[in-house]
């Protein structure tokens, strides 16, 4: 029988917290670096780790081989979002570093939430370390599935954005920290834009104006701006720039804000964007949206920064970027895209997965993450995503940068596709205040559990 959302969303959550209240029996309440914080200042010096204890006392590696024959595992979201070169380079530092082994595991977006629940309450399956995506993770802290990090955060040096350290953080304790950063920006075709006589937009209403002119340049099924129907990470930033939100803590509840006077403008003027630029599929989503530019079926798309390295070479030469522009200018609220990271609770390795965090935050991967677009936990090191169209775009947008509501709830919402759901009604055309006013109620029933 297929369930309701309503339904679906309240079993989620019920599976939810029953295996995940495993995680806080039995979980250690033991700083995870008690026994390895001395050895791991002294591994730090020889990698260039940021940490300050491991420049001030340049003493060669002491833990380096001591775990040999030892196997931890990480798991990475996306099949693709860590560069392979990352992945090799984190396998054999850790080795290098600590005589472990490092297996790691690629885990697709759409199976994360499912097999988290499944693999981080047993001790026997559950990953070591485990990146998890920055609206997810307040589910997981608040039913104790991480390790507390508080008594290695001094090490791992400044990091941020300080929401995603909020969004990991559950009553006043640091459970997951900032992985990467990734703001969403306009990609477009430059040769288009000139074709057409167009400049780079200044604010929203340029913005359509331009991407309804480009379609209709453009042959049948052409898109001026690729704008598939349930991208709501996307379409959020409209709500955002208009002063709208998804919703809003109101005491100790959450109510829902999509039919806000402010939300419903942004709402209206997306859905106008899509009728009038867009070819997408009402049912279509977020997923690698640069396959359709690749192909020459639309002049512009939106996506984090690291989708640059996925546009084929032959539309690379004509590539421009801007970030998404506001209502009267400037730049607008865009969605955060990007992942936290931490250490189950569960694991039977939580020295070693403490090692393989300090190398995540080490100078050495902190650069390799800005080299490849993808924004780095430790701010010093945003200078080095370049001073390019692409690195402005992608650091301007970040300024902006707003995450969904830090409810526990949230990935219930997520899994059973409230705002995908949502977002296709409204490119579906229906009335926007009428089909906001129903989702609040649906968005404050299940965020407030």
């Amino acid at each position: 029988m297929k369930l309701s959302t309503m339904t679906r969303a309240a079993v989620v959550t019920t599976v939810a917290a029953t295996l995940l209240a495993a995680c806080s029996q039995g979980s250690t309440t033991d700083d995870p670096t008690d026994d390895a914080t001395e050895d791991a200042a002294d591994e730090g010096a020889d990698e260039g780790e940021a940490t300050d204890e491991a420049e001030e006392t340049d003493e060669p590696a002491e833990t380096g081989g001591e775990a040999s024959g030892e196997t931890i595992t990480l798991w990475l979201a996306g099949e693709t979002d860590t560069p392979v070169e990352l992945e090799e380079w984190l396998v054999t530092a850790f080795n290098e570093e600590t005589g472990a082994t490092l297996e790691v595991q690629r885990i697709p977006w759409g199976e994360l939430l499912e097999r988290s629940n499944q693999a981080l309450p047993d001790p026997d399956n559950t990953p070591d370390v485990i990146e998890m995506g920055n609206t997810q993770v307040p589910t997981y802290t608040s039913v104790g599935a991480f390790e507390d990090l508080s008594g290695l955060l001094e090490e791992l040096g400044d990091i941020g954005p300080e929401g995603f350290i909020e969004a990991g953080t559950y009553d006043g304790t640091v459970y997951a920290v900032p992985y990467y950063w990734g703001s969403r920006y306009i990609f477009f075709d430059k040769a288009a834009f000139s074709d057409a006589g167009l400049e780079v937009p200044t604010t929203l209403d340029e913005l359509s104006t331009a991407a309804i002119a480009l379609r209709e340049a453009g042959d049948d099924g052409f898109s001026g701006l690729w704008l598939p129907g349930q991208d709501w990470r996307n379409g959020i930033s409209w709500i955002f720039a208009h002063g709208g939100d998804i919703a809003v803590k109101e005491g100790d509840q959450w109510v829902g804000a999509l039919s806000s006077p402010e939300s419903v403008a942004g709402l209206t003027q997306w859905q106008e964007l899509y009728a009038g630029a867009s070819t997408a599929p009402q049912d279509g989503k977020d997923a690698e949206a640069w396959v359709p530019f690749n192909n020459g079926e639309a002049a512009m798309f939106m996506a984090p920064s690291w989708a640059r390295w996925s546009v084929e070479e032959t539309k690379a030469e004509d590539l421009g970027a801007f970030a998404l522009p506001g209502v009267d200018g400037g730049v607008a609220p865009v969605f955060a895209g990007g992942s936290n990271i931490a250490i189950s609770a569960q694991s039977q390795n939580k020295e070693l997965a403490a090692d393989l965090m300090r190398l995540i935050f080490s100078d050495d991967y902190q650069t390799m993450l800005a080299e490849n677009g993808l924004g780095p936990a430790n701010p010093a090191f945003t200078e080095l995503m370049g001073d390019d169209e692409f690195a402005q775009a992608a650091i301007s947008a970040a300024e902006n940068a707003k995450l969904t509501p830090a409810s526990s709830e949230w990935a219930a919402v997520e899994t059973a596709s409230v705002m995908e759901e949502f977002f296709g009604r409204i490119a579906g055309g229906e009335d926007v205040a009428t089909v906001a006013a129903e989702v609040d109620g649906q968005l404050a029933d299940m965020l407030n559990g």
